[in-house]
């Protein structure tokens, strides 16, 4: 924890902190801390603090360089002479580093940045260490340090002390170093440019450090260069400022780059938009429908091949692009997944589930996979695309990437749409500079490729949807989480969701001419009702299916009859004579020709014993069946009737295709349904039942910075009481287990304890309150009080 972190935040008014609050969510996640020391120790953590940076413009970036170039000397005036930029320029981006607690101002008026930015940064603005690295390092001997004060023509006596001031004093004087620099051997200036400019550390030939008359040598003598092994060299950064010299000031970019945009139709907006979220639910459910019947097989090299990609997309009739982006979808929303029996994907449970939510629901589930998906389905790669289902090295920076360019656009006004992709990707990256530029450009176009299939973007405009969808930026998850909740469950994508989905068709328009014409997007359920009997035509405003014999059969033969196929169709519309005729043909021919499925055969070259065997009352469960004197079907599988037929005095022998005796091993079933998940990498892991639940929101920011600032640091804590407060009044307790208390109150680890009555709890985050602990119940969501007397057992608890 930063005690100057900590003396800021008690200065603090309730206004302010709870700005912090607001801007640090990650510092009042469950368990919420209750004392400010506490909260100052979540604010500083390298993790948390990196993660609010990647939230924060390239103008807060540049000044937070600023501030560790200056070091010590870090004041709003100083950095306003360092950026050349009058002082109210600078002041907005340092209040929004103080509202994020990435720095504060000290009681002297400095800077101060979080310790964890400084060593994220070890060059800022492309500047090495500070001399002092170099100066008061163990590898520089005293006389080193005198060798050095008379190269500058120094006083070379005195403590080191002094001796690493004045050193430190001369190389950071500009007109001191280029007075150097002219007495220099020839190459000298050019070669501590480079280090200036585009170092601050180089690769360099070690032996020109040690030959006499070299520049390097003669950098090396005059403290204008260091080398911490043999062929690395570095400059520090009081000597990179002197060589580019006064002149040279930081680049302070306070507007973001042009983008140029254009107004687009609102009513245009809705309507397409309207068009594609319905016709996503729709073809997901088409794909899995079409996976349940034929599972998709993974390549050797894992990921789903492009025979198989078109194959889904001519049978569903999606595009290829499409299916891509949807099976990578349904596979993170886990409606996808292997299944070793079936040797392929295959829906999960969670399908059955999701198709029979309500269409905004299954949208929605939809576009929280999609959020949180660390992979770029139409990112093309040489040209080409990658593999669907496959691994990306490029990971979670994708999925920030698609969030940062979805809040930019949100940032439009509405109904209003960008022009230029790459005035796009220079935008974003001011708003998100730690993002990859190279990356970025890269991924934008196939991120704004895929929120066109989705329905978030029309006309390059954001829709209500992905508007929605922009703000959930913070509760996205991850790719490896089963279920997205937050996102899932938000009131504001629900009501979006609903909305694009107002205009579905749950009717069609028979003709006499075997079409069904769809006004409109049609619902899922009626797509699939018509995909199942009929081929479509056309999609787009209106879609057309043609009935014919095929489609008739097709339908027969998934196990409607021809009054069932009548019943539904008569559902949705009006069913014109033609098309009842043609059901009713088509159902007089089906079924004129059978074939049986026949698990096994039996075969034995007395006719009297086969006899025997099918009318034993035991063997009746196999469902044997006389085909010839000499051959029974069994619709029980080969091992099944082995075991039967052993169980009850034969002695048959296992044969194979061949006719061959073979002996078989006993196989242990796997679950079937899809119970596997791909995860990133090729790493598979076994689904998760049940979905995760939504955590409990945090406290309002602003109540919260009223209960923090009403609280003391008296308050609560027993200031080394602890164990004798606990000996005392936990009698129940053995000392082992009294001290893992002891450790639950003063560091806040995590156990399991059990009370009188024999009530349990996972605890964390304790502090003494007389005879009562006062801690965070994982089972409650909150902070609960259990009397120290009542505890009679604490464990470790587990992870």
């Amino acid at each position: 924890m930063d005690d100057h972190l900590l003396g800021w935040l008690k200065t603090l008014n309730e206004d302010r902190l709870a700005r912090v609050l607001a801007n640090r969510p990650d510092a009042i996640a469950a368990p919420w801390p209750r004392r400010l020391d506490t909260l100052a120790q979540r604010l500083g953590n390298g993790f948390a603090v990196m993660e609010a940076l990647r939230g924060l413009p390239l103008p807060c970036l540049e000044i937070a360089q600023g501030c560790l170039v200056l070091g010590d000397d870090a004041r709003p005036a100083t950095l306003a002479a360092l950026f050349d930029v009058p002082e109210d320029d600078v002041a907005p981006w340092l209040d929004r580093l103080y509202d994020h607690a990435l720095a504060w101002p000290d009681d002297r008026g400095r800077v101060r940045l979080s310790p964890a930015l400084a060593r994220w940064w070890t060059a800022p603005c492309g500047l090495g260490e500070p001399l002092a690295h170099y100066l008061n390092s163990w590898t520089i001997s005293p006389d080193a340090l005198r060798s050095l004060s008379r190269a500058l023509g120094l006083e070379p006596h005195g403590s080191k002390r002094r001796a690493v001031a004045r050193i430190a004093e001369t190389l950071a004087d500009p007109a001191r170093v280029a007075e150097l620099v002219r007495q220099a051997p020839e190459g000298t200036r050019r070669l501590l440019e480079e280090f200036a400019w585009d170092g601050p550390v180089r690769d360099v030939d070690g032996g020109l450090f040690v030959t006499p008359g070299t520049p390097e040598k003669w950098a090396a003598d005059h403290g204008l260069l260091y080398r911490p092994s043999w062929n690395v060299a570095e400059m520090p950064r009081e000597v990179a400022l002197a060589v580019r010299g006064p002149g040279y000031h930081p680049p302070l970019t306070p507007q973001p780059p042009e983008l140029p945009t254009l107004p687009v139709d609102p009513e245009e907006i809705d309507h397409l938009m309207a068009l594609a979220a319905p016709h996503v639910v729709e073809r997901c459910a088409a794909l899995l429908e079409n996976a349940a019947k034929s599972p998709l097989p993974l390549l050797k090299s894992g990921g789903v091949g492009v025979r198989e990609v078109r194959r889904v997309a001519r049978e569903t009739g999606c595009d290829e692009d499409e299916t891509r982006l949807l099976l990578d979808v349904c596979a993170v929303a886990r409606l996808l997944a292997w299944d070793e029996p079936a040797g392929g994907l295959v829906p999960t449970e969670r399908f059955d589930r999701w198709r029979l939510d309500d269409g905004g629901a299954r949208l929605r589930v939809l576009l929280a996979a999609w959020w949180r998906m660390e992979r770029s389905s139409l990112r093309r790669i040489d040209g080409k695309f990658g593999t669907v289902l496959g691994d990306d090295p490029a990971g979670p920076v994708i999925a920030r990437i698609r969030r940062a360019v979805l809040g930019v656009l949100a940032r439009l006004p509405h109904s209003t749409a960008f022009t230029g992709t790459a005035a796009l990707v220079r935008h974003v990256h001011w708003h998100a500079p730690l993002l990859d530029r190279a990356l970025l450009a890269d991924i934008t176009p196939a991120v704004l490729d895929e929120a066109r299939l989705l329905g978030l973007v029309v006309q390059d405009a954001l829709t209500d949807l992905g508007r929605a969808l922009a703000a959930l930026d913070q509760v996205a998850g991850t790719e490896n989480d089963d279920s997205a909740p937050a996102v899932e469950h938000d009131p504001g994508l629900a009501e979006c969701s609903t909305r694009a989905l107002a205009s579905v068709r749950r009717s069609a328009l028979f003709g006499a001419d075997l079409t069904a014409v769809v006004t409109g997007p049609p619902s899922a359920e009626l797509a699939a009702l018509l995909d199942r009997a009929a081929d479509r035509e056309s999609r787009g405003a209106a879609s057309v299916w043609r009935f014919s014999a095929q489609s008739v059969r097709r339908a027969l033969d998934a196990g409607h009859t021809p009054e069932s196929l009548l019943d539904e169709l008569s559902e949705v519309g009006t069913v014109p004579q033609p098309l009842s005729y043609l059901i009713h043909d088509v159902a007089r021919r089906h079924g004129e020709v059978t074939v049986t499925t026949v698990a096994c055969i039996v075969q034995a070259s007395d006719p009297a014993l086969l006899a025997e065997i099918a009318g034993h009352r035991r063997l009746a469960r196999l469902g044997l069946r006389l085909l010839a004197p000499t051959v029974l079907a069994s619709s029980a599988p080969a091992e099944r009737t082995l075991a039967a037929l052993r169980e009850n005095g034969y002695a048959p022998v296992p044969i194979d295709d061949t006719g061959e005796i073979t002996i078989h091993r006993a196989k242990i079933e796997e679950p079937s349904g899809g119970r596997l998940i791909l995860l990133p990498g090729g790493r598979v892991a076994e689904l998760e039942q049940p979905p995760y639940s939504i955590a409990e929101p945090a406290p309002d920011p602003r109540e919260h910075a009223q209960r923090l600032l009403s609280a003391s640091d008296a308050q609560g804590r027993p200031h080394g009481r602890t164990w004798a407060i606990i000996g005392r009044v936990a009698t129940r307790l053995p000392t082992a287990q009294q001290s893992l208390l002891g450790f639950v109150v003063d560091r806040g680890v995590r156990a399991a304890i059990t009370l009188a009555d024999g009530v349990t709890a996972t605890i964390s985050h304790g502090e003494l309150r007389g005879g009562v602990l006062d801690a965070w119940c994982e089972e409650a969501g909150d902070y609960l009080e259990f009397p120290l007397a009542d505890i009679v057992d604490v464990r470790a608890a587990q992870t």
